[in-house]
């Protein structure tokens, strides 16, 4: 069955209200978007490269740096994260601040900060891990799977 007239015409006028729109609403600066992410996401990972060579230099070996640093640029992205400081820069870097670790410890703080009004307990506690629960159990659901994994294949 076919539609009336003045269902073909709102159809038409939103499809051409639609086609104005995205005529007229600015591109994004893809090329300045993607330098942005790629300086920011690499000066945080040479923050994170001096933090190892600071621990490397104290005499710990090299996997207790690494361990160490890691340690060190969560607790910075959640510091900063809580200051303020982070959603400013994810604001300007996007990706290039979210890929490396410190990403991870703003998704776990974020959510947390803003529910921060409703108190610690059923605020803080309660939304800390809304968004990063589900990451979290994969990323252990995974790791046992890979272990298993490894394991089966040494006794194979």
């Amino acid at each position: 069955m076919g539609k009336n007239p003045e269902e073909l015409l709102k159809t038409a006028e939103q499809e051409e209200y639609h086609h104005l729109v995205n005529r007229m609403k600015p591109k994004p600066p893809l090329a300045q978007n993607c330098m942005w992410a790629f300086v920011v996401g690499g000066l945080i990972c040479v923050v994170g490269q001096i933090i190892m060579e600071y621990f490397i230099s104290l005499g710990y070996s090299r996997q207790d740096a690494v361990s160490l640093e890691s340690i060190s640029m969560i607790f910075l992205g959640a510091l900063f994260t809580g200051l303020g400081i982070y959603d400013n820069l994810g604001a300007k870097a996007g990706a290039g601040s979210v890929v490396p670790i410190t990403g991870f410890a703003n998704a776990i703080v974020a959510p947390a900060m803003e529910f921060k009004r409703e108190g610690y307990i059923f605020g803080v506690g309660a939304k800390m891990f809304s968004i990063a629960g589900p990451t979290l159990l994969f990323g252990f659901t995974a790791s046992v799977l890979i272990g298993l994994a490894k394991l089966i294949m040494l006794y194979l």
